[in-house]
């Protein structure tokens, strides 16, 4: 009897199973998924789309939000035309730092600080732009500013911010202070993998692997929806291990 009804998924199985593999390669979930999907068929590819694409849709929010933002920054581009705030241009930077548009995202908060000097959210996100631009002296100012205001500022980002920059700028000991500090009172992946990567760079292999282990173990009690918010950091962890001398 089911023979007589394979004609009903067939080509549909094989296209459930392609969808589902590129899923696979785009989120890049456990392995495992690859052999039930090849394995399982049609059943295989269904079960995988409902465990793991189908509560995968609630992250689509920030998909649809790009296209918001594109909007938005079109229309502030022309508001700051006649009206150059401050506000205008810290609103335009949010947005461009969203779309990981560092430079122009930089050059406005450039803008928004030199018309009022006292948001610590534009300093804490130019920092975060001139981290990612390599400008790390500015960067190291900006967020010295921010967590000398307030130490925890972010959850605690802003200090690992501003670790990484020391770490960046040749002020190794200050860097390992504040990372030791940031990691103890945040479980943030990405703190951690930053700490991570910067004891990999002072040749201290041991504590990279104890640091980037913890980050591991910390996905096995994360919530299923922390896990895929997470996932990048947990990859890039695992793949820094395996980078990794064993003693």
């Amino acid at each position: 009897m089911l023979g007589g009804l394979s004609y009903l998924f067939f080509p549909w199985g094989f296209i459930l199973q392609i969808l589902a593999l590129v899923h696979v390669v785009r989120r890049r979930p456990e392995t495992y998924w690859i052999w039930i999907i090849l394995l399982g068929g049609f059943l295989g590819a269904a079960v995988y789309i409902v465990a793991e694409v189908i509560p995968d849709t609630r992250l689509l929010g920030d998909f649809f939000k790009g296209f918001n933002r594109r909007s938005r920054i079109q229309h502030l581009e022309a508001i700051i035309l006649d009206n150059p705030s401050s506000g205008n241009y810290e609103e335009l930077a949010d947005l461009l730092l969203d779309q990981k548009q560092y430079a122009r995202s930089r050059d406005a908060y450039d803008k928004a600080i030199a018309a009022r000097a006292n948001s610590m959210d534009a300093f804490y996100r130019r920092g975060i732009c001139l981290l990612a631009l390599k400008e790390i002296p500015r960067a190291v100012a900006d967020l010295e500013i921010v967590v000398q205001h307030e130490r925890r500022y972010d959850h605690d980002r802003a200090a690992g911010f501003l670790a990484q920059a020391y770490g960046l700028d040749g002020q190794p000991q200050k860097a390992d202070a504040l990372f030791a500090s940031a990691t103890q009172l945040s479980n943030a992946p990405e703190i951690h993998y930053n700490y991570a990567r910067f004891l990999q760079a002072q040749g201290r292999a041991s504590e990279a692997r104890e640091v980037a282990q913890r980050i591991l173990n910390r996905k096995r009690t994360l919530p299923r929806y922390l896990q895929r918010i997470e996932r990048p950091w947990f990859r890039k962890a695992s793949s820094l291990l395996k980078g990794l001398p064993q003693s």
